[in-house]
């Protein structure tokens, strides 16, 4: 399904600036769907985005927020939040949900150098997501439309991965907001992007701890678990 997205946007070809090129250029050999990160005291990246809606074939990304887990801690310092220029602002009913209104997205960054502004952050650290497809999706939409670049890289789903470290709250937790609830993390800015990567990061770090107690050391295991996880679900059914 995801192929058949970008297909859609092989339109006109990006037109970067000469600057704009080189910094691609350079953060591209950083990008890759294979991590050698180690749990314990590597760089993980937490992100969320926000959307015009929930299309993944008709909607288009307005904010970016993301932060760095460093050791098994939450690194504050290290953040990212910015918001992509619409030409045309999202309608009423999506502003509702995540607050950001027509003028503040008319006056965000340019989509390309927010996108080589996230791809600079990221630095090739794998990232953690909850139902990661939907963020990698609109992701990669946005970075093949502005840079002409087929963003693949190393994730991983705590939507899958908290029910395999946590099966004994499995069955009553589903939704983000019920993940949250029964650690006790409390985001008070729900739907605002960087509040809810903050937010995931903190489940994050109760998955990297819990996949250390079973053993697992480095984010390729930590995906490995989620393929397993991924395909038992699918052989029940």
């Amino acid at each position: 399904m995801i192929s058949k997205l970008l297909t859609r946007l092989k339109r006109a070809a990006p037109s970067l600036t000469g600057q704009q090129q080189s910094r691609l250029d350079h953060i591209k050999p950083k990008i890759s769907t294979s991590s050698s990160a180690r749990l314990a005291t590597d760089r993980i990246v937490v992100v969320d985005v926000e959307t015009s809606g929930l299309s993944l074939a008709d909607d288009h990304l307005i904010a970016i927020g993301a932060i760095g887990i460093h050791g098994g801690r939450i690194a504050l310092a290290d953040s990212f939040d910015l918001l992509l220029r619409q030409q045309v602002a999202s309608d009423k009913a999506n502003i509702l949900v995540h607050g950001i209104g027509g003028t503040a997205q008319r006056n965000g960054l340019p989509p390309e150098e927010a996108l080589l502004a996230f791809l600079e952050f990221l630095d090739g650290a794998p990232l953690l997501a909850f139902h990661s497809a939907f963020d990698e999706t609109m992701l990669r939409k946005a970075c093949k439309k502005f840079l002409g670049f087929d963003f693949r890289h190393a994730w991983a789903d705590l939507a899958c991965l908290l029910p395999e470290l946590f099966p004994q709250h499995a069955k009553k937790c589903h939704a983000l907001d019920d993940w949250l609830a029964r650690f006790a993390i409390h985001n008070d800015e729900r739907h605002n992007a960087l509040a809810d990567a903050i937010a995931t990061a903190q489940l994050g770090l109760m998955a990297l701890r819990g996949a250390q107690m079973k053993g697992l050391e480095s984010f390729t295991a930590l995906q490995d678990m989620e393929k397993a996880q991924r395909w038992l679900s699918a052989a029940r059914y």
